[in-house]
C-alpha cells in the first residue's frame, strides 16, 4: 500500500489538535515535548515502518517501540487511539481518575512495552530485546526514541556501547533533537554536541534528518529492517519543541505549562491552521 505524504501530513495536524484538547481536558500533561516527535511518531506507525497489529497488541512478531521521554506520552496515546490499540475517545480521560492513560506509559496500556519516564532507561531496555532478538532469530526490529536532554543521562552512553559493540543492526535510536530539556537549552545545561560524532564513536550509523519533514523521516527509515549485519542505527532529528504553537516553539517556560485564557484560542487557531494548510 501507497503512503501518501499529504495524507500523513494530514495525520500529524489532527493529532496535535487531538493532544492539545487532550491536556486542556485534564489540566496537565507536557505539551511541548509531545509536540516535538509528532511526525516522527506518524511516520513510523502511520508511514508503514513499524510491523504492528492493533487488534493483537501483543503478537509475538511485532516490532517493539520504546518511548524512552515518557513524557511526551500525548503523542504515543492519540497514535494508539487512533489505530485503534485504544477505543475511540480514550484519549478524552487522559489523566483522569480510573483512566490507564497517565502522565507516563505503562505497559497495562495497549500497544506500549515498558514503564518509562525516568530518563535514560529507554536505549538499555532496547539493546536488551535487540540481543534478544538476535539470540532467538526473530526479525522484529527495536525502536527506541530519547530525548536530547535525556542524553545528558550516563546511562544512555552506556547502552549506546554496549549496542555498538554487539553491532544490534536490529536496534533504531532516533534522538528528538529539539535543543530543550526541562528548564533551559540543552547546551547550556551540559553541551552535547558533538553529538553526532559521540554516536559514531560508540559504533553507530548515524543519520541526521529534519525531524518535522515526514519525507526526509521516511527516507532516513527506509530499509531499516534489513539491517541486521551492520550497526546499530540512530537517527538525530532536528526538531522544534511545541512545534505547531509559535508561542510555545522553541521556548524553556512552555515545559510544563499549558495554555490558558486567550492563550488557548490562539494555539487551537494555529493548529487548525497548519491542518488545513497541509497539502
Amino acid at each position: 500500500m501507497t503512503v501518501r505524504v499529504e495524507d500523513l501530513e494530514r495525520r500529524a495536524a489532527a493529532l496535535r489538535a487531538r493532544i492539545l484538547e487532550a491536556a486542556l481536558a485534564a489540566g496537565k500533561g507536557h505539551v511541548p515535548p509531545a509536540f516535538s516527535w509528532v511526525e516522527i511518531g506518524v511516520a513510523l506507525f502511520h508511514g508503514g515502518v513499524l510491523r504492528v497489529r492493533p487488534e493483537e497488541p501483543a503478537w509475538r512478531g511485532r516490532d517493539r517501540f520504546i518511548l524512552s521521554k515518557g513524557h511526551g506520552c500525548l503523542t504515543l496515546y492519540a497514535i494508539l487511539e487512533d489505530l485503534g490499540f485504544l477505543p475511540a475517545r480514550a484519549l478524552e480521560r487522559f489523566a483522569q481518575d480510573g483512566s490507564m492513560l497517565a502522565g507516563h506509559p505503562d505497559p497495562a496500556i495497549p500497544g506500549v512495552e515498558v514503564v518509562s519516564g525516568s530518563l535514560g532507561h529507554g536505549l538499555g531496555i532496547g539493546a536488551g530485546l535487540a540481543l534478544g532478538a538476535r539470540h532467538d532469530r526473530a526479525d522484529w526490529i527495536v525502536v527506541t526514541l530519547l530525548g536530547d536532554g535525556e542524553c545528558h543521562e550516563g546511562s544512555v552512553w552506556e547502552a549506546a556501547a554496549f549496542a555498538g559493540h554487539h553491532r544490534l543492526g536490529n536496534l533504531v535510536a532516533i534522538v528528538d533533537r529539539n535543543h530543550l530539556c526541562a528548564t533551559s537549552f540543552t547546551e547550556d545545561a551540559l553541551a552535547l554536541e558533538p553529538l553526532a560524532a559521540r554516536w559514531k564513536a560508540h559504533g553507530w550509523e548515524v543519520r541526521e534528518v529534519p525531524g518535522h519533514a515526514l519525507p526526509a523521516l521516511l527516507d532516513a527509515l527506509t530499509g531499516i529492517r534489513e539491517r541486521r549485519t551492520a550497526p546499530p542505527l540512530v537517527l538525530v532529528a532536528d526538531t522544534r519543541k511545541g512545534k505547531g504553537v509559535s508561542f510555545m516553539e522553541a521556548s524553556p517556560a512552555w515545559h510544563h505549562r499549558l495554555p490558558c485564557g486567550d492563550e488557548v484560542a490562539r494555539a487551537r487557531a494555529e493548529l487548525a491552521a497548519h491542518g488545513s494548510g497541509a497539502a
